[in-house]
């Protein structure tokens, strides 16, 4: 998805969900979520992570079927 956005021109930063937790105040919704997200991306210390490359994605792929096969 990320890769989407930014081929349409937008600059996406994603946030690892353990970052966004410490903002999340009450019953997990999908507003209160969003609320969550808003105020942890405001943050200047806020450390965004790279979205995967292709090849990384396709690795992380191959590890899943491998995975299944095996147990």
């Amino acid at each position: 998805m990320a890769h989407r956005i930014a081929d349409l021109g937008h600059e996406p930063k994603l946030i690892s969900p353990q970052f966004v937790r410490p903002f999340v105040k009450s019953n997990k919704n999908d507003f209160v979520d969003a609320e969550a997200i808003c105020e942890a991306a405001s943050r200047p210390s806020m450390r965004f992570v790279k979205p995967r490359t292709q090849d990384q994605q396709a690795m992380a792929a191959l590890h899943r079927v491998r995975d299944a096969l095996i147990m």
